[in-house]
């Protein structure tokens, strides 16, 4: 049944409507009207904006790029209803509506994130599947300050004390955030946000949300709204929440991990696991289809320059693709359990991926090895902390991304040319910047 977008504007007494898109650094972007304005321009394809932002670098630069419109074309904003929710934060009724981004003709641009992950469920949609996935978020709880440079701080809980020594798992650590995290899950429910367990990770001040099992796209949706809904609730809390991949360098990484399976279309049954419970053909094609495509995909689950940095040999940030059952140290973990709940958790995005990219370059590695049918390689049964196969920084995870024709095949190749164009600007802004390890280290010794 289609859902009715005019009717619950009126029923919700809505008086703003917040348009969003992501560009492909996973920020909201777009446009907030009035709603007696918003429902006329939404019917009319009024709603535009040009096209050069998707292609807008994270630090806010339009860079010179040979897949969009150098005349700065519009693309118009068509709402997905089923996108529909409050924003809870605000005094007066607003909406908050996920948009696609269509040209004139009333296609999908290719080279939004929402776009790509919708090319790739497709694929599997036509083969009479449907991929479940659940993502696990980490992130930091840090004191806000106005100046860059300055390191990082730990904040105060209610304790009146800022973490010293690592509290994993620690309920009462937690409970120093207890206002916030009460927000948190209040707003979620709010916007029908599915999230789940709350815990707390290694880190000073580091936690973890983890996600239902449930629609790629809907999961996307929610993970992309859920990291703003973090960091506005933290700002009314006088704090400042980052998904940074590795904000503190005497702090372990954050990452986006995801849980994938793939169902039977039609009967629902999950295609991992055979009917007498065992692990399937499917199950195997599926893990070799990573291992054989991921390190390609680097640059998707781990976009930045910062983003390497957590991969730093440690025992919670995988450096490898190697897959073992219940092994955390391995790239693609597979969880013990209901056989019928047999699934991959991938283990490498960080924190700091759009989750939009991060769960279509996990799904089209699938999708290779379930149309490949290869093997893996052995399961790992010990730790996999000094194995190191996945590309170390930017430069080489898009080397590594130009040369992945399949991957290029199935992401969509215009995407991966923007994707690509965006992220060599990153890193060149990056190599203009001179830290403060160079001026402590070089400045009068060389």
């Amino acid at each position: 049944m289609t859902f009715d977008m005019h009717g619950w504007l009126t029923e919700q007494s809505i008086t703003e409507v917040e348009c969003l898109v992501s560009d492909i650094a996973g920020i909201p972007r777009g446009k907030i009207l009035p709603v007696h304005k918003f429902i006329p321009a939404a019917e009319s394809g009024g709603l535009r904006l040009p096209e050069y932002v998707f292609g807008q670098s994270v630090t806010g630069a339009y860079l010179d790029s040979e897949v969009l419109n150098e005349i700065g074309a519009d693309v118009i904003l068509r709402p997905d209803a089923n996108s529909c929710r409050l924003v809870p934060w605000y005094d007066e009724p607003t909406a908050q509506i996920i948009h696609d981004a269509c040209d004139h003709e009333g296609r999908i641009v290719p080279f939004t994130p929402r776009a790509v992950l919708k090319r790739v469920l497709a694929l599997f949609e036509d083969a009479g599947m449907k991929p479940v996935v659940a993502p696990e978020l980490e992130f930091f709880l840090v004191e806000q300050s106005a100046d860059a440079n300055n390191p990082l701080v730990s904040p105060k809980g209610k304790s009146g004390r800022a973490e010293k020594a690592r509290q994993a798992y620690g309920i009462d650590a937690v409970n120093e955030f207890d206002p916030l995290f009460e927000d948190i899950y209040d707003h979620c429910e709010v916007q029908k946000i599915d999230i789940d367990t709350l815990s707390h990770e290694a880190g000073a001040a580091q936690m973890e949300i983890n996600f239902n099992h449930g629609d790629a796209l809907e999961l996307a949706d929610q993970a992309f709204l859920f990291k703003r809904t973090v960091r506005q609730t933290a700002l009314n809390h006088n704090l400042h929440a980052t998904f940074m991949a590795k904000p503190m360098q005497d702090q372990p990484g954050s990452a986006m991990h995801v849980h994938l399976s793939v169902r039977d279309l039609e009967t629902g049954r999950n295609l991992f696991v055979t009917e007498d419970g065992e692990d399937s053909e499917a199950f195997f094609h599926a893990l070799a289809g990573m291992q054989r495509y991921l390190s390609g995909a680097m640059a998707l689950m781990a976009p930045y320059v910062n983003s390497y940095r957590r991969h730093s040999l440690t025992e919670d940030s995988p450096t490898n693709l190697a897959w073992g059952m219940d092994n955390r140290t391995v790239g693609l973990r597979v969880p013990t359990g209901d056989p019928a709940n047999r699934r991959i958790e991938n283990r490498v995005p960080g924190a700091d991926a759009n989750p939009y990219l991060a769960i279509a370059a996990s799904l089209a590695a699938i999708w290779l090895g379930l149309r490949e049918q290869r093997r893996p390689t052995r399961p790992r049964t010990v730790s996999g902390e000094d194995l190191t196969t996945l590309p170390r920084n930017l430069d080489i995870a898009l080397d590594a991304l130009e040369r992945a024709g399949p991957l290029q095949e199935i992401l969509g190749e215009q995407f991966v040319k923007l994707f690509i164009e965006v992220k060599r600007g990153e890193s060149d802004a990056f190599l203009e910047v001179i830290s403060p390890w160079e001026r402590e280290y070089l400045l009068l010794n060389v």
